[in-house]
């Protein structure tokens, strides 16, 4: 374990665990979801805002960060913490999704992703030690190992020869992550995560999580979910991988999702998850409430006193009505993005505290039962 890093698994129910997550800027109480900022922020919502309906930590972007404004420049800024004034834990992918999502802007080789930039065309290389050295730079608490991501669907062999390139850079990442000298960054008390890939055949997840698990690393993410496969499927994947990975060390499922996904995937094993969903549906107009999702742009919210959710406790809920949030919302207010995001933001927050709850009491199939109930898809 790097210093300043440590996981305690304190309770279990069934196969659902709660933990405690200690890191340099912080402790993180786990079940946990964690709210995306790209680009060194999450959209449309301040640090003070996250820090009042409890976020733990947040995520970053590597790739974002490393374009503009330049890793460089942040760490001479005193690191992405202190750049951002945000004093939590923050945890930076790797940019491998955002590289490989660029289509024909991108060729994988054995060395790395050799890519333009989306913003001016400039030729790049990101390769597993020049990942690891960025976010050292970035100075976060968590970096994530470079992987090379599959869609969905993709040949069993596509998918084989990918993993097994995605252990290979692992490997790379993790001698440069713990190399001394030579001009290699170090932030004091980063952890580094493994990432397991294989797409949804089960004997490539058990082969990726042997290679990844061998090499030892702080922590364990299943990537390449969520790309389009139907959520059965995803859920079963997800089932039979967590098991494969270490009891004892933090699980991150990448990229996922709803809240039904938070609650099915934490049934399964995970510890750790993120999605853009919240805020990204949030400024179109979706909420995310305890009764169900509801589209506030409705006509039939033009005159509704009521609260968004009247079982939630948050700014928004607290102060406005579902008549002014959907005005906002018709005539392109910004302030309806950020009290819409501040309510889902706060809504998944309080889910993953009302889960660890749960698990610590022993009643977490009640709630997952109640959960599915009450969550209908759409109102």
């Amino acid at each position: 374990m790097a210093d300043g890093f440590s996981f305690k698994l304190t309770h279990t129910d069934g196969k659902a665990r709660a933990g405690v997550l200690e890191t340099p800027h912080g402790t993180i109480e786990t079940p946990i979801f964690m709210p995306v900022g790209t680009r060194a922020s999450v959209k449309a919502v301040t640090p003070r805002d996250l820090r009042e309906f409890g976020a733990q930590i947040i995520l970053g972007n590597t790739y974002h960060l490393y374009l503009r404004p330049g890793d460089e420049m942040i760490a001479r800024r005193g690191g992405l913490h202190r750049f951002m004034s945000w004093e939590r834990p923050i945890l930076t992918d790797s940019g491998g999704y955002q590289v490989f999502s660029l289509g024909d802007r991108c060729v994988l080789t054995e060395e790395g992703a050799r890519f333009r930039s989306h913003l001016d065309g400039s030729a790049h290389l990101l390769t597993p030690e020049s990942a690891s050295d960025i976010q050292a730079r970035l100075g976060s608490d968590i970096a994530m190992v470079l992987d090379e991501c599959t869609p969905y669907p993709v040949p069993h062999d596509e998918a084989r020869r990918s993993l097994e390139r995605t252990a290979r850079w692992a490997r790379r990442a993790r001698d440069r992550f713990l190399q001394d000298g030579d001009g290699v960054p170090k932030s004091p008390g980063q952890a580094q995560f493994g990432i397991v890939q294989g797409s949804v055949f089960p004997d490539l997840r058990e082969a990726s999580a042997a290679a990844t698990v061998s090499i030892g690393f702080e922590g364990y993410a299943i990537g390449g979910l969520s790309v389009g496969e139907p959520i059965d499927l995803m859920y079963e994947i997800v089932g039979s991988t967590a098991p494969l990975l270490p009891e004892d060390q933090p699980r991150y499922l990448m990229g996922v999702g709803t809240p039904a996904d938070l609650v099915e995937c934490i049934a399964r094993g995970i510890d750790m998850f993120d999605c853009v969903l919240p805020t990204r549906n949030a400024r179109n107009g979706q909420l995310l409430t305890s009764e169900g999702v509801l589209n506030i742009r409705n006509a039939r919210y033009a005159e509704d006193e009521r609260p968004p959710d009247p079982s939630c406790g948050c700014y928004t809920c607290r102060t406005f009505s579902r008549a002014y949030l959907r005005h906002l919302s018709t005539v392109g207010e910004m302030l309806g993005a950020t009290l819409n995001s501040i309510h889902n933001l706060a809504f998944y927050l309080d889910t993953t505290r009302r889960i660890r709850e749960a698990i610590v009491l022993g009643s977490f199939d009640a709630f997952r039962q109640k959960f599915h109930q009450t969550f209908s898809p759409r109102r």
